[in-house]
């Protein structure tokens, strides 16, 4: 069986969505669009959206419930990549990080001591603007991986 891409959707930029619309069309493999509020996603076999109930976390459990072994995760969120990397998939930030069991602690600790210094009223700031080059280094990521597993 094929491995399904989960697009962790609330937060996924325009371009990286375009891409692995793209790449669905020209490979066949197929995506789950994940997200608490409604998006449009192409009409196709191969595409699918599920809409979650509002709250935190909800579309991270539903991914993380349902990806399997092989399978590809696009998000930003840190624990929920931690746990699909536990479950053997493969998870892709949106700036084109290959995120696995090595680099995704390291990603946690950091994501804990700037919660905790935001919880004491520093500000950190936000990310950067999504780039071109953000969204070169995600599109290779997804052929990367693409070529790896439709093999």
């Amino acid at each position: 069986m094929k491995p399904t891409v989960w697009i962790d959707g609330d937060a996924a930029p325009k371009a990286c969505k375009e891409v692995v619309y793209k790449a669905s069309a020209r490979t066949g493999v197929h995506v789950v669009f994940v997200a608490n509020r409604f998006h449009q996603v192409p009409t196709s076999e191969r595409v699918r959206f599920v809409q979650v109930q509002g709250g935190p976390d909800v579309a991270d459990d539903h991914i993380a419930e349902h990806c399997a072994q092989g399978d590809l995760v696009l998000t930003e969120d840190i624990p929920l990549a931690a746990r699909v990397i536990e479950k053997g998939g493969t998870v892709v930030r949106f700036r084109g990080e290959e995120l696995d069991e090595e680099n995704v602690r390291e990603r946690l600790s950091m994501r804990d001591f700037l919660d905790e210094l935001r919880q004491g009223g520093v500000m950190t700031g936000g990310p950067a603007a999504y780039k071109p080059k953000d969204k070169q280094n995600f599109s290779n990521a997804l052929d990367r991986w693409l070529t790896r597993s439709l093999r």
